[in-house]
């Protein structure tokens, strides 16, 4: 069991073995806090924190959050990342991805209140769903489809951000809430569905990559160091509105395919495939507030990001 210590703050990470989650496990280490990961392997993997094993400082639990959360730690932050977040994923466990994102925050925010702890809510820039307003800003509340089959993420995490500043201003909880926008790296799965894995992979086993629509539609691609250090950052802050953590850096999906095909050095084609259903066209974080706020702008630029997470690539597929 882990103790308080002024010195070794106590950090649970939910979604531990996911990617961002592991990430974040790595980054809190680093950072002098004992970590208690929490992961009921829905997508996570252990892949990404067999490095972890023996450190004394950190300790894995197996467990659906959506269900009570027991730990008799002092716990200091609680960072809530358990969620399926790629269109696969959470179109496969539709009632999963919303039991987390309501019943499972419930319960982190619980655990919070009982432990005097921080919290940190993992949310999205789905919460914005087919922006009617480019760049999108944290005030503006979004096109989103309750209906749709990504209503259920979408949702998941709008209801996510309603209880967690509700448990601010009712029972005085520390809460931060992040909007995390289109983040790449390594430790994301080849077959997640979504852009990056999907084209790197797609070209490294010299297949078509596959753009649905006519690929005008944009994105911003953030490396996940970079947001690391900002989810970090607010953590740390008193600031306790939604925060978009992400790289403005907006570039068209056909535009990225051809930019993947260019760094492997493909034989690829593209080929286009009919839009999914509720798509956003664009998607492009205003970062004024993280800059204002956190003082953090992402460093990493794409050519140095894509080329690792590459390489990571290519030790799973070779």
């Amino acid at each position: 069991m882990f103790t308080r210590s002024a010195s070794q703050p106590i950090s649970v990470v939910t979604g531990g073995a996911g990617f961002l989650g592991s990430h974040l496990t790595d980054r809190l280490l680093k950072e002098g806090h004992r970590v208690i990961a929490i992961d009921n392997f829905i997508t996570g993997s252990t892949a990404n924190i067999e490095h972890l094993a023996g450190n004394e400082n950190y300790r894995f639990i197996k467990h659906d959050v959506s269900n009570y959360i027991f730990l008799p730690d002092d716990v200091d932050y609680i960072f809530h990342f358990a969620s399926p977040a790629s269109p696969i994923d959470y179109l496969e466990h539709p009632i999963p991805t919303l039991k987390v994102g309501s019943l499972g925050t419930h319960n982190a925010l619980g655990l919070a209140k009982a432990k005097g702890a921080g919290f940190l809510l993992a949310s999205t820039s789905e919460c914005y769903g087919d922006p009617l307003v480019h760049p999108q800003r944290e005030d503006y509340w979004g096109n989103v489809n309750p209906i749709g089959p990504r209503g259920v993420y979408d949702e998941a995490k709008r209801f996510a951000e309603a209880i967690t500043m509700a448990y601010y201003r009712y029972h005085h909880v520390n809460t931060h809430i992040v909007r995390i926008f289109n983040t790449y790296g390594p430790r994301m799965r080849l077959r997640d569905g979504r852009v990056v894995p999907a084209f790197i992979g797609q070209a490294l086993s010299a297949e078509p990559l596959t753009i649905f629509g006519d690929g005008s539609q944009t994105r911003s691609f953030c490396y996940c160091s970079d947001l690391i250090d900002g989810i970090f950052k607010l953590s740390q802050s008193d600031f306790h509105e939604p925060v978009n953590i992400g790289n403005p850096r907006e570039m068209t999906i056909k535009q990225f395919a051809e930019e993947i095909i260019r760094i492997t050095e493909a034989s690829s084609e593209i080929e286009y495939r009919p839009l999914p259903v509720d798509d956003p066209k664009v998607r492009q974080p205003d970062i004024t507030r993280a800059r204002t706020v956190l003082g953090w702008e992402p460093r990493v630029d794409f050519d140095q990001g894509i080329r690792q997470t590459i390489d990571y690539f290519r030790t799973r597929i070779a």
